[in-house]
C-alpha cells in the first residue's frame, strides 16, 4: 500500500528540531535535498515549509548554515528568535517553539491541498490535524515508533490517517555515509542527542509507508 498518489497536490510541513532529534536517536543525518527529491517524485509537492528558532546576538549559530541552504535550495523557512535563559540550577537553557506558526500555515494551506505531510511526533498537533481532516485533506505524520521512548505520541499517530516510520525513509533521504561510519558515530550521537534534551527546554512533540 503507498499513502501518495501522483495527482495529489502535497506539501511538507517540518518541525525542524523535532525531525533531527528523531533522526539523531535514529542515528543518521538528513539529506535535506534527497528529502525534497523523494516526495517530489511521489506528487505534486507544492511548498515544503521548515521551522526552526533561531538564537539572537549569538557570535555562530551551528544551524544557521543549515537554514541558509535550505532556503536558497526549495524550502520555504519560517523561523523566529529562541529565547535563552538560566534556569534555577544555573544551567544555560534556550526556549521557543513555533507550533502556532507551523498550525496556521497548516490550517491557511489545508485549502489548497490534497495531502499534508507532517514532520513531527508532538501530541499537541492531534487537534490540528483533527481540524485540517475536516476540510477533507490527509495528513500524514512522519516520526518513529523505534526509539525508547517512541518519539511519536500515541493521540497523534492515531489521529493521523497515515503514520509514517522515519526510519524505514532514512535509505531515501539519509546523508551518504558507510555502515561502519554510522556505526563508529553512535555513541557519539547518542551523547549529543540525550546532552540536547537536558540542555533545551522545548516541549515533547511529537498509516504505514510501504517502501
Amino acid at each position: 500500500m503507498t499513502v501518495f498518489y501522483p495527482s495529489e497536490k502535497t506539501c511538507l510541513f517540518i518541525d525542524g528540531a523535532n525531525l533531527y532529534a528523531a533522526a539523531k536517536a535514529l542515528n543518521f543525518d538528513i539529506d535535506y535535498q534527497k528529502l525534497l527529491s523523494f516526495f517530489s517524485k511521489r506528487g505534486r509537492l507544492v511548498r515544503a515549509f521548515y521551522y526552526t528558532t533561531l538564537i539572537e546576538d549569538q557570535e555562530y549559530s551551528p544551524i544557521k548554515p543549515l537554514v541558509d541552504w535550505l532556503d536558497y535550495n526549495g524550502f520555504t523557512m519560517v523561523t523566529k528568535p529562541a529565547r535563552e535563559f538560566t534556569d534555577a540550577f544555573g544551567r544555560r537553557k534556550v526556549k521557543g517553539n513555533m507550533d502556532i506558526e507551523l498550525a496556521l500555515d497548516m490550517i491557511e494551506m489545508a485549502q489548497h491541498m490534497d495531502h499534508l505531510v507532517l514532520f513531527s511526533g508532538d501530541g499537541d498537533f492531534r487537534r490540528l490535524i483533527q481540524v485540517v481532516q475536516s476540510k477533507g485533506v490527509r495528513v500524514s505524520v512522519v516520526s518513529t515508533i523505534e526509539t525508547n521512548p517512541a518519539m511519536v505520541a500515541d493521540e497523534l499517530r492515531r489521529q493521523a490517517d497515515h503514520f509514517i516510520e522515519l526510519s524505514k525513509l532514512a535509505q531515501h533521504i539519509a546523508r551518504d555515509g558507510s555502515a561502519e561510519e554510522r556505526r563508529e558515530n553512535q555513541a557519539a550521537r547518542r551523547a549529543q542527542f540525550e546532552e540536547s534534551k537536558s540542555t533545551v527546554d522545548s516541549e515533547e512533540r511529537s498509516p504505514s509507508l510501504a517502501l
